[in-house]
Formats: structure tokens, sequence, C-alpha cells
């Protein structure tokens, strides 16, 4: 039994599990969802935003299904939506261990399972509802089946590795192909095998993937569409149509698929360091990329197969293709997205340190040290106002550190006592440039976060969105309508497009009563004042033009043929919507009498003037 491994995991777990319920939806948007699948198995497969299957969420569903399946199991509730991600959280820093480990000595594997652990982002997603932990879990084990695929070039692992990506895909979409192109070149070039085994392996993978992935897509494609719900996120009610419009091109060159648009503007090659993503993710990447530098010249005389320089370059590959093209893209763009970034970061900086430490490149060690420490200073001092201390302990210490480093590298013989020098001065270089995302991680462990934009660390100046995320603790159910994420709710107290609200308890009791004669106890406009009402409620709330309201469905001949039905009772406006949505609400508002419930207009669509 590895005690190190174990208290590197538990600690991931108590990091990622205490106090989690305090965050409550968190995202209502993906809560409800979970909550319709734990009501309606169709729901389930197809991630419904509600249980009768109005709409979907705008992703593929595979990120919802563990959660849906905890809530099946431990009920509807904060923890059971939550833990599973924090496993998956825990799961993956395992794994980052395991596959540094495969190719370093421990204390290396160590290392970058630690700087896993306590990124500030990744502490963020882990405790939170969003695709992402699901993605990055399943990415992790696509890496570590390539990387057990360079030992023997067995098919198996390749296939492995494949099928993961596909099945990443069913988490969030094309954001899970980022890696695909390094991971193949990776394997076309270095695998210890002949080229035309290389070649035929990669196509069996190629086809494990598309048949991870697209088991899905077609199974919905042939369930006709008034059979099934419409697919959120796209104009024509298409999975491909999102995952290459919605979630796809339109995130990259900025242009409008049924979305909002571009909501950061502010692309380029320093993205990743800027006050919005700069403490969620930066803090070791200056020193990861000398690291992979430095570490691929020192190896550059190693045979082609080299196992090492294959994990390099996997790893690196990763961090290099993800990390320029989030700092590229156009499109919309949230500094949790960096999330997928934390995994290659972690690995370069253990793998790295492990191959120049083994070559004695102290001087090249101690100045990735020495850079850490000022760019960790730089990020702390961001936050000016919150633990002002922190960053000039991290400097100083951090550049002592790497002058001891670079001393006792120059000091002349191998003996005992000079070796544990070293080994004392790089446990403590360790623990420096680890404070601050450390403290980071804390912060954010201890803070909850709910709505749509969550964000890891205390807030800095410059921080755009920062703040939209990091407010409230969840669903407030006593008086009137609250935003769940802290935010001032819209115009009568109703929800905006980012932020979901609890109704007060008058409204809740409004709605339930004869929940059983509707299909739906309520229709709004966006998702997000859908969830806040069903999640109150447990009763199914269509969300009209599904996320931002401007999805086209239902139109406004198929909501009225609902209503005609009886199928739909009330009508909370949301001023949001375009389109069929704002059609919906103009049509409803000249027809039917309103009344003023705990803050919230409500139409009774039973009742036409």
């Amino acid at each position: 039994m590895n005690w190190k491994v174990i208290g590197l995991l538990g600690g991931a777990a108590v990091l990622y599990v205490w106090g989690l319920g305090a965050s409550g939806w968190a995202n209502p948007y993906y809560s409800a969802a979970v909550q319709a699948g734990a009501q309606s198995w169709k729901a389930f497969f197809f991630g419904s935003s509600d249980a009768a299957n109005a709409i979907t969420v705008d992703k593929t569903p595979a990120s919802l299904w563990p959660m849906v399946l905890s809530a099946r199991v431990f009920g509807v509730n904060a923890w059971s939506i939550l833990v599973p991600q924090a496993l998956m959280g825990v799961a993956s820093v395992g794994v980052v261990y395991a596959s540094v480990r495969r190719r370093a000595p421990e204390w290396a594997a160590l290392l970058a399972g630690a700087v896993m652990a306590v990124t500030p982002v990744a502490v963020l997603m882990f405790r939170f509802n969003n695709p992402d932990a699901s993605l990055v879990l399943l990415l992790c084990l696509a890496a570590y089946c390539l990387v057990r695929a360079q030992e023997g070039a067995a098919t198996r692992w390749v296939v492995a590795a494949g099928a993961l990506v596909g099945f990443a895909f069913l988490a969030k979409m094309l954001q899970a192909f980022l890696v695909l192109p390094g991971f193949a070149l990776v394997y076309l070039i270095w695998a210890p095998t002949s080229f035309g085994r290389r070649v035929w392996q990669l196509l069996l993978a190629g086809g494990a993937m598309v048949v991870a992935a697209g088991w899905w897509v077609l199974a919905v494609a042939l369930v006709p569409a008034g059979e099934r719900p419409y697919i959120g996120g796209s104009q024509g009610d298409s999975v491909l149509e999102l995952a290459l419009g919605y979630n796809g091109i339109g995130r990259l060159n900025g242009d409008d698929y049924g979305g909002l648009g571009n909501l950061n503007q502010e692309a380029g090659w320093f993205r990743l360091f800027d006050t919005e993503a700069g403490g969620q993710v930066s803090w070791l990447l200056p020193a990861a990329l000398v690291l992979l530098v430095a570490a691929v010249w020192v190896t550059r005389r190693a045979r082609r197969d080299d196992p090492v320089r294959a994990s390099l370059a996997i790893w690196g590959s990763w961090l290099l293709v993800t990390g320029l093209i989030f700092s590229l893209m156009q499109g919309i763009f949230h500094a949790y997205y960096t999330v997928a970034l934390a995994p290659a970061i972690a690995a370069l900086v253990g793998l790295g340190a492990a191959v120049l430490w083994e070559r004695r490149a102290f001087p090249v060690l101690a100045s990735v040290i020495a850079v850490s420490a000022v760019w960790g200073y730089v990020l702390l001092s961001r936050s000016s106002e919150w633990n002002a201390w922190l960053g000039p302990v991290v400097l100083v210490a951090g550049l002592a550190a790497a002058l001891g480093l670079a001393g006792a590298g120059m000091i002349s013989g191998y003996g005992g006592a000079r070796d544990r020098m070293i080994w004392a001065v790089g446990g403590v270089a360790v623990l420096v440039v680890l404070a601050g995302p450390a403290a980071y991680a804390m912060d954010t462990a201890a803070t909850p976060h709910t709505g749509a934009i969550p964000s890891a660390g205390p807030s800095t100046g410059g921080q755009g969105f920062r703040a939209l995320g990091r407010q409230g603790r969840g669903p407030q159910p006593d008086g009137g309508n609250r935003p769940m994420d802290g935010r001032r709710p819209g115009g009568g107290g109703r929800g905006g497009l980012l932020g979901a609200v609890t109704p007060g308890a008058e409204l809740i009791a409004l709605l339930k009563a004869d929940a059983a004669r509707y299909t739906w106890v309520a229709a709004t406009v966006g998702s997000n004042n859908a969830a806040g009402h069903q999640l109150a409620t447990g009763l199914p709330v269509m969300a009209v033009g599904g996320f931002n309201g401007t999805d086209p469905a239902p139109t406004l001949a198929r909501f009225q043929q609902y209503v005609a039905e009886g199928r739909i009772h009330y009508f909370l406006p949301s001023g949001l919507g375009s389109g069929p949505a704002a059609e919906i609400a103009a049509w409803v508002e000249e027809t039917y009498d309103s009344a003023t419930v705990a803050g919230t207009t409500v139409f009774d669509l039973t009742r036409p003037r």
C-alpha cells in the first residue's frame, strides 16, 4: 500500500468535497437537466432540460449521466449532483500521477499529481456541475492509454485512447478533439513498431473514436423530431449543427450560430496570462513551457521510440494546441475552460523536472523556480487586498530557493551532504511555487460558487465576468424571487440570461396546484429562468428558446397548440429571447391577463381575456 499516493488522493478528495453542499444547485442549468433525467429515462438519454422533454441542454449529454445516476440513487440534491464531479477530480489526479509514474520517479509523479490537485480552476470545476470534469477525466485516461501504447505498441491501448476521446466528445463536443492532432502525430512518429503498423493502429483508433462518439449522434438522428426533444443550441434541430456551429466554428471565429455572439473580445497570445484567466491556471504554465523545451533538448540524442520523449510530446502537444486555440479563439470564451490545460501543465512539470534532475541540470531548474516565483508574485499582486503578505513571501523565498539550488549544484562532488542539501532546497522550492495556487485553491473551496460563469480564487482587477460566478449560497427559498448566483434579478424579480432564481413560497404553491393536469406547469423564455422554477417545484417547466432564448423551439404555432391542448398552465415572462420566443411572449401578453405573485408576473394560460 502506497501511503504517499493515498495521501495525495485523500488530500484531493478533501479539497474537492469539503463543504460541497454550500454551492447549492451550482449551475442550475445543468442541475435542472439532472433533475429531469432522474424523473425520465428519455430525458436522461437525450439530456433534456425538463422531464417532459421540450428541449435539450446545448451540449451532448454524457457529462450529465453520472450525476443523473447518482441522483436516481440518492435523490436530487446538491450532494448527489456535485459529489460525482469531485470523484472525477480525484480520479483525474490519480491518472495524472499514474501517467507520469510510468516514465519518472515517484517524487515526480507525486509532484505532478499535487500540481493538478491544487490548480485553482481544477478545484473550481471539480466542485461544480459543468461538463468540464467529465471531459478532463476522459482526456486524462486517453493520454494514459497513449502513454501505455508507447511502451509496446499494443493495439488495445491505442484503440482505448481513441474510444475515450470519442466518448469525451459526448461530454463536451469538439473541445475533446483538440488533443487529437498531437496524439495522432506522437504515435505516428514515436511508437515502437513499424510505420505500416502504426498507420493501421491509428486507423483502428479512429474507428473506435467514431463509434464511441457517433452512436449517440446516430441514435438521435434516427428518432423522428416529433418523438424527441428539440436539440438545444441549434437552429435546425441538429446535433451536428450544434457541434459544428454553436459549439464549434462559432467558438473559433466569433460568428453567431444561434447564440449571442462573442462575449469576450480579448483573444490574443497572452490571454492565458491576463487578469481573467491568469489566476485560474497559469501559475506553473511558464514552468511547464520551459521544462518542456529543456527536457526535449537534453533528450535530443535519444532513440526515435524513446518513451520519455514520447510522453513529453503527448503532454506538450496537449498543452500547446489547446492553449493556442484558447488564446486565439474569437468566439465565446470563459476562463474556466482552461481546466483542460491543467493535466498537461501538471504532467510536464513533473516529467520535465525529473528529466532535468536526473541530468543534474540545476541551473535550468533554478531558473524555472525563479520564473515561477516571480510569476506567482505577479498573480498574487492582482488580489492585493487578499493575503497581501503571501506575494512577497513567495517572491523572496522562491528566489532564495533558486539561488540555493544553483549554488548547491555548483558544489563539486556528489557526496551525501551535497545531495541532501539539493533535495532539501528542491523540497522548499516546491512548497514555495505551490503556495500561490494552493492558497487560491483553498479560497475556491471555501467559497460557494453558483451561476453560469464560475471563477476560481479571490476577485482581481479587470475581471470582466469573473465576479459573476462566485456569489450566493445556492437556492434561497424564503421570501420573493432571489437570484441563485447572487446577481440582482431582472425586472419584476425575474432571473436573467446567466442567473436562475428561487421563486417565493406563494409562487411555488401556485405552480404546484393541479400540476398533475399539465405536461408543463409553466413556460418561460430562457433555460435559467425555467431551471430556477423547475428545481424549486420539482415539476417540468418549458424553457422557450433554450439557453439564450434564441432557439426556434417551440414555434408560435406549436406553443399555441400546446396551450389549446391544455398542456401548459402558466407563462412567466422574462424579457429575454428573440424570434419565436419573442413572438410567443408577445402573443401571451396580448391574449391572457396577468397577475403578480410573489413579485413575479404570471399569465394563466387556461384563462384567456
